[in-house]
């Protein structure tokens, strides 16, 4: 069931991953103040260790659901991962010590690797070949403002209701979520014997060169977003920004990002996906080497929005950059392995940039990290450039 003849079900599926990204928004505030007030554990460590738990675990989830869809169908993966949704907040409501939380974070990077990853698979299977940047362009758009709406309320709720009552919002998320998984239906078809992910796997990864190109790209943006979350609050108040203030700008972020993915998602489908991805890489770059040096409020706010922007340039584009070159009956395999990679460059980004930092602090460690991600947007230019792709690269 493919092509542009599905809009309710498209936007059912950008429904259901609002409360995808939903799930994430109730970790995203309540982790860091469960780390230092019920466990008193350092918030930078907490911080890396919730980031690299959820990255890993997402990351290696992206990879096994990919092929499980190409088999199996990409209904029941959805499915599958919101009975996975209901213990996370079960857990975080009674957890007696850090282990647990971060094993139920674990759980939580596994159950969206199955929903995000899914919802995205079915929308490019509705939209069609010629409108796959605008299904990636409103599912990363949905999943997000789910991210910041759920992140902003639970911050609203602490005060007056303590840290676990609004964990409450997770039976609700995982309710919604579930019964919207469950009244939905199937978008494409599995296939007897889709190609192994042993053969996927290095065709993205290096086999070839417009995927494998577009794989780096991925990785190194979420490089950077590891990067930024565990380093911009420490360098910003290192330069006496108010923590208000450091709210604000990385919001501004997250933000942009967001709402800029709806915009630059079918503008990929116009204009091409290679330019549009690998400019944003490099934006993001640019910026996050202005963040690093920026000692001022409003030019912290304009490398925040230009970061933000050049992350929505490339978030959508890339994964549509896949879904072209790839087939029909390992599309999801193939864009599994891709957000494998993405993912897996947050772990790194967060666990790198706290390592950079520990030798050479927060500043230079931003500053380095700009540096990398520079280094790979062009490796990954110039190798998509050598020949030509299939699709509106």
């Amino acid at each position: 069931m493919t092509g542009p003849r599905l809009p309710s079900l498209f936007w059912l599926l950008a429904l259901t991953n609002l409360f995808v990204g939903g799930m994430v928004g109730l970790e995203r505030t309540l982790v860091p103040l469960l780390a230092t007030r019920v466990f008193h554990l350092a918030l930078s460590g907490a911080a890396l260790a919730f980031i690299a738990s959820f990255g890993i675990s997402k990351a290696f989830g992206n990879l096994a659901v990919g092929a499980l869809a190409d088999r199996y169908g990409r209904l029941a993966v959805l499915r599958a991962g919101w009975l996975l949704a209901w213990p996370v907040p079960l857990v975080l409501l009674l957890a007696q010590n850090w282990t647990a939380v971060i094993l139920v974070n674990v759980l939580l990077g596994v159950q969206q690797a199955l929903t995000w990853s899914m919802t995205v698979n079915m929308m490019i299977d509705a939209a069609g070949p010629g409108k796959r940047g605008l299904a990636t362009g409103l599912n990363e758009l949905a999943g997000y403002f789910g991210v910041s709406v759920v992140a902003f309320v639970t911050g609203l709720l602490v005060a007056p209701l303590g840290l676990r009552a609004p964990l409450a919002l997770g039976f609700g998320i995982a309710l919604v979520g579930t019964v919207l998984a469950f009244t939905t239906v199937e978008t494409g078809q599995s296939a007897a014997r889709p190609p192994a992910l042993s053969q996927i796997f290095p065709l993205v990864t290096w086999q070839d060169r417009s995927l494998s190109s577009a794989a780096l790209l991925g990785f190194a943006t979420n490089f950077k977003d590891g990067a930024v979350w565990g380093l911009l609050p420490l360098v910003l108040v290192a330069r006496s920004f108010e923590l208000p203030q450091v709210a604000a700008v990385a919001s501004t972020y997250t933000l942009v990002w967001a709402l800029s993915q709806a915009v630059f998602g079918p503008l990929s489908d116009r204009v091409g996906r290679r330019t549009l991805a690998a400019g944003g890489v490099l934006i993001q770059a640019l910026s996050l080497w202005g963040l690093s040096l920026t000692d001022t409020v409003p030019l912290a706010f304009f490398a925040a929005v230009l970061l933000g922007t050049g992350t929505g340039m490339a978030y959508p584009t890339l994964m549509a950059w896949v879904a072209d070159v790839s087939g029909p009956d390992w599309r999801a395999t193939a864009l599994g392995v891709y957000r494998f990679w993405r993912d897996a460059g947050y772990a790194v980004g967060a666990l790198g940039a706290g390592v950079l930092a520990a030798t050479l602090g927060a500043t230079a460690a931003l500053s380095w990290t700009a540096l990398g991600i520079i280094l790979l947007a062009l490796t990954a230019w110039l190798r998509s450039a050598v020949r030509p792709v299939a699709g509106p690269i």
